[in-house]
């Protein structure tokens, strides 16, 4: 996020934090979480699923319904979000990119 200051980039973390607060509870019912691994200057929000949401055949579901909806009603500025991890809607496991 190069061409935003310490303070909107800490804001925007913040308020994307906030955002999947929403969304947290009910992911740990199942053992998992989610959290955020960066914000990039085309605004994606890249996320890292945690625990059992790491591996869940739902996590393409969740994303959509649960986290997508939260964060992008919320938080406008972001333009879409991209997990690091988890699985895809076929079922197949999202690896991370090699950077």
């Amino acid at each position: 996020m190069a061409t935003t200051t310490i303070d909107q980039q800490a804001d925007l973390h913040q308020r994307v934090d906030a955002a999947l607060d929403a969304v947290r509870p009910h992911l740990a019912v199942d053992g998992g979480n989610i959290e955020i691994v960066e914000i990039d200057d085309d605004m994606r929000l890249h996320v890292r699923w945690i625990g059992a949401c790491s591996n869940c055949s739902m996590s393409a579901m969740t994303m959509r319904a649960g986290v997508e909806e939260a964060v992008l009603n919320r938080v406008p500025e972001i333009k879409s979000i991209q997990p690091v991890n988890g699985v895809t809607p076929s079922g197949a496991a999202i690896t991370p990119a090699a950077k």
